[in-house]
């Protein structure tokens, strides 16, 4: 007998049921993993106005998620160095399947639907070899991995979608291994870069930051292909450089300000709504700061303690903190809802069609 997902799958293809969408799933604009009081861990989904919309319970401490861009499915990533990944039904939690990472592979916490929703890339480490890899899986066959090429680098840990086709990937440059936990291997020899790769894995430009020890590990991509990435510096706090930079392919990277408020970490980054601004947080510093696009400029510090999520909002710019608040960054910090949960590292935008 075929069971649920099977059946249903069969009436979507037979034309007998109507395509669920996010709608279906309470309308949420975001997604964030979180822990609840009790140690539990859970992925929520939230609406614009920061209200939980959907709590679905996850086996572990889960970092970012992947939105498929028209079905409310999304797949939560473990905490790197993760093995597992779960496609999950928004609807009722129901899980749709269950990604494990081959032999000699570990999740690094982040994965992109391509623009059609068939296929998920998800960022992995080869541990013995000490490469990078970006796994290819099949939604239509039940998330089956149906390949892997390289991410052009070391350490690969976000990757995110271009408006023109294909990925970018901040590879952090950071070398682990599972018998070794999350201890750094080669801090003395990384090269972090950020990689431009096709959809089908041709590596088409890479550019390093000058620093070797300022690992890039978080993106975001604005509508016209500017890449803003976010990185984690791997020395001495004190002498930490900027942090945050611009690119545009064919160009060098831009820095923007500088590390004295962050603690040598960027936890999270996004553009705003309407692509003028760029913010980034840092949860050890307890800082969030927004820079101006065209000008460079730092245009405003918040100090909210815990603070990691940032998102695009429709006026702006949406963050999360581990204390439970979800907050609107405008000229200061102002709560829209505060929730008894622990919201992780990243808050992830549900891109709805229309």
């Amino acid at each position: 007998m075929a069971n649920r997902r099977q059946f249903l799958a069969g009436l979507l293809a037979s034309g007998l049921a109507p395509v669920p969408t996010w709608a279906d799933a309470g309308s949420p604009a975001y997604l964030s993993a979180a822990r609840l009081p009790d140690g539990r861990y859970v992925l929520t989904g939230l609406d614009r106005a920061g209200t939980e919309r959907f709590r679905i319970p996850l086996p572990d401490r889960g970092h970012a998620a992947a939105a498929h861009p028209t079905r409310p499915v999304a797949v939560a990533f473990a905490r790197r160095p993760g093995r597992f990944a779960l496609a999950l039904d928004c609807r009722d939690g129901t899980v749709l399947a269950q990604l494990d990472s081959p032999e000699g592979r570990h999740f690094y916490g982040h994965g992109s639907f391509d623009a059609t929703g068939q296929y998920l890339f998800t960022t992995e480490n080869d541990y013995d070899a000490g490469a990078g890899r970006i796994g290819v899986w099949d939604v239509q066959q039940g998330f089956a991995r149906i390949g892997e090429f390289a991410s052009g680098g070391v350490g690969p840990h976000d990757i995110k979608r271009l408006p023109t086709g294909g990925f970018v990937v901040a590879n952090g440059g950071i070398d682990t291994h599972p018998d070794s936990g999350r201890l750094k291997l080669n801090l003395p020899t990384m090269r972090p870069n950020l990689a431009y790769l096709s959809e089908d894995g041709d590596l088409l430009e890479v550019v390093e930051p000058e620093q070797h020890l300022a690992s890039t590990r978080h993106l975001a991509v604005r509508g016209d292909g500017l890449v803003a990435v976010g990185m984690q510096w791997q020395g001495d706090v004190a002498r930490a450089p900027a942090l945050v930079a611009l690119h545009r392919r064919g160009g060098p990277l831009q820095l923007l300000g500088d590390a004295s408020a962050l603690e040598g970490y960027v936890g999270s980054i996004a553009f705003s709504g309407d692509g003028t601004q760029v913010a980034i947080t840092s949860p050890r510093g307890g800082t969030l700061e927004v820079f101006d696009v065209k000008t460079r400029a730092l245009a405003q510090r918040l100090a909210e303690a815990d603070i990691c999520g940032v998102a695009a909002a429709q006026d702006g710019l949406l963050a999360t903190t581990g204390l439970g608040r979800v907050i609107h960054a405008d000229n200061k910090a102002r709560t829209l809802n505060a929730a008894q949960l622990a919201y992780d590292n990243h808050l992830v935008v549900i891109a709805q069609p229309g």
